[in-house]
């Protein structure tokens, strides 16, 4: 696991730290004399129980300063949603707020892919831009101010359907009971098909743009790839950083999937170039990293790759739908793997199922993870506040069922 990667992880799950040079702090190099055996215990984390971490991952960094809770399992929730991006933290906030109990998890910080956005500019109500991690740390503590319990990181392995009741398995093996699920669990980042690219994960490759790796790429030559909106927020953020940007699009140009304001933005910008029609195919490193990019220009007639020196690789590229935990509820999925909803009011059973159901009575998706969703904040937090009513709908129809039940049992 790189700094660089738990520099994140703790920035946006609002978890304070100190970084400290083991190379150049005088005191830091004393002190390590006698713990470390070599580079590969490193980073090193000291945490506040007295613990020390050898290149912990983010679930043992979790684990260590106390952020994973424990869930009473005989307690049951009105709706467990999975995922904590603005879809997730939407259908939370209006959930809790509305009486209902709810309990969020999330694998790695709230905000999702737009949790990494460096500004948001296109937002109702922020004029001026406002960064991903600021807007879902603002809907983070709205969450537990209204009495959600938030499991950040908490990874759900699958979830069943029994007697009515969803069951939820963590990594960490606890299991949790809800009447309802929503499933918001966003999309994973994409990895370019190239031989060896493994090799370069944390070691000069990034999947957002933050304050963070802003100072790392401060006065040097980094490339950039993918022409989507969340592409050109990362290019204008680094631009006031980097001396220059390569910015690799497989198109011919950006106006088919980037806004406007941001391709003039880019436009602008004196040190950021666009490489039209190029093809990322290979990765070359050192003992340090990511040194060089190989580049294919589709048109070049030669068929000679242009090598790029870059130690900073930055991706862009999509995401594909996170529904391996949805394997064993049985839940229908699209052709691409997205969650079905909006069924054909033709199909048997259809006009019982609300708007945002499933094929599974009682769950739900939203945000990005549901079929022919619209890939933007403000569509997630519209299916993440529509979502709330269509629960208590399910839920008043499921209770009345069960009054019959009583009833008809006496």
């Amino acid at each position: 696991m790189s700094r660089a990667r738990l520099q994140g992880f703790l920035r946006r799950n609002a978890h304070p730290a100190t970084l400290v040079d083991a190379r150049s702090d005088p005191e830091a190099v004393t002190l390590l004399a006698g713990i470390t055996t070599g580079p590969g215990d490193f980073p090193l984390v000291f945490c506040p129980n007295g613990y020390v971490l050898r290149a912990p991952d983010e679930v043992q960094l979790a684990s260590c300063l106390g952020l994973v809770p424990a869930f009473e399992q005989s307690h049951v929730y009105d709706v467990a949603i999975v995922g904590a991006g603005p879809a997730g933290l939407a259908a939370s906030v209006y959930a809790a707020t509305e009486g209902l109990s709810v309990a969020v998890f999330d694998q790695r910080a709230p905000g999702g892919q737009a949790g990494a956005s460096a500004r948001i500019e296109n937002y109702l109500g922020f004029p001026t831009g406002i960064s991903g991690h600021a807007l879902a740390a603002r809907a983070f503590q709205q969450a537990l101010k209204f009495g959600a319990h938030l499991a950040i990181p908490g990874k759900v392995q699958c979830v069943e359907r029994e007697r009515g009741i969803f069951a939820l398995t963590l990594t960490d093996k606890q299991r949790v009971n809800a009447r309802t699920v929503v499933a918001a669990s966003g999309a994973s980042y994409r990895k370019p098909d190239v031989p060896g690219f493994e090799r370069f994960e944390g070691r000069g490759t990034y999947y957002w743009a933050s304050a963070i790796e802003a100072r790392l790429v401060k006065g040097l030559d980094i490339v950039l790839i993918g022409g989507g909106n969340s592409a050109g927020q990362a290019i204008v953020f680094l631009a006031n950083f980097a001396r220059s940007i390569r910015v690799l699009i497989r198109g011919d140009d950006l106006h088919a999937s980037m806004s406007r304001y941001l391709i003039d933005r880019i436009g602008s910008l004196p040190n950021v170039t666009v490489c039209e029609r190029c093809v990322l195919t290979a990765l070359d490193g050192d003992a340090a990293g990511l040194t060089h990019v190989r580049v294919h220009r589709r048109n070049d007639a030669s068929g000679d790759d242009e090598v790029i020196a870059t130690r900073h690789l930055f991706l862009f590229i999509g995401a594909d739908p996170e529904t391996g935990w949805l394997r064993m509820s049985g839940v229908e999925l699209d052709e691409r793997g997205f969650v079905r909803t909006r069924f054909d009011r033709r199909e048997p059973d259809a006009s019982e199922r609300l708007a945002l159901e499933t094929s599974v009575p009682g769950l739900f998706a939203i945000g990005d993870v549901r079929a022919e969703s619209a890939k933007r904040v403000a569509s997630a937090v519209g299916d993440g506040a529509a979502v709330v009513s269509q629960i208590h709908a399910y839920l008043s129809r499921l209770d009345e069922a069960n009054s019959m039940d009583r009833v008809h049992v006496a």
